[in-house]
This record gives C-alpha cells, sequence and structure tokens, in this order.
C-alpha cells in the first residue's frame, strides 16, 4: 500500500492529526496483511463497511436540506475530487441537472 496526497480537509488539527494516526495504522496493517487475501479481504470489507456506516448515518444527517446550499456542496465536492465511489463525470451530470432545476425554480415564469 502506498500513501497518497491528502485531499483539502475542513478537518481542524487535532481531529486532522487523529485521522492521519488511524490512516497510518490501517496503511501499516495493510502492509502486515500482504500476502494473506483472505486478512486483506477481512479489512476491504471492514473498510467497506464503515464507509457506508458513516455515508448513511452522520454524512446523510449532515447534508443541507436546502437546494442552493446542497448545490454549493455538490460543486464544491466535485472540485476537490467528487464523492466516494461517484465518477467525477456521473457527479458532473447530477450538479448539471441539479442547475437546471435550480434556474427553472428561479424562472419569473415558474410558480
Amino acid at each position: 500500500m502506498t500513501a497518497t496526497a491528502a485531499p483539502a480537509t475542513s478537518l481542524n488539527p487535532n481531529q486532522q492529526q487523529r485521522l492521519e494516526t488511524v490512516l497510518a495504522e490501517l496503511r501499516q496493517l495493510g502492509s502486515e496483511l500482504e500476502g494473506d487475501p483472505q486478512a486483506l479481504l477481512t479489512l476491504l470489507r471492514q473498510l467497506e463497511q464503515l464507509h457506508r456506516n458513516l455515508q448513511d448515518g452522520a454524512f446523510r444527517s449532515s447534508l443541507p436540506a436546502d437546494r442552493g446550499e446542497l448545490f454549493d456542496l455538490l460543486r464544491a465536492m466535485e472540485q476537490s475530487g467528487g464523492w466516494p465511489y461517484i465518477p467525477r463525470l456521473q457527479l458532473r451530470t447530477f450538479m448539471d441537472l441539479l442547475q437546471r432545476d435550480r434556474s427553472e425554480d428561479e424562472h419569473p415564469l415558474a410558480a
């Protein structure tokens, strides 16, 4: 496993340090498990479950309810690398559709 450049973050310095520590430990564990595909599969499954729990729990409940704020968040996500597991092109298409809906809502003839 190789380390990748950290994306821009809005974490405070303490949170960023905690995250970096956990990620370093996970990278080390991945290195230790190299050559053991069953153990690596277990690690990957656990990481996927964590991802789903965060996405479906805290992240989803933290999304803005306001369409404009949601659009701004999606634009920032697209500019910083997209949503995990959603290719940038699909996110761009979603943002274009949201922008079109937003423009229609602001149209003077819109009800």
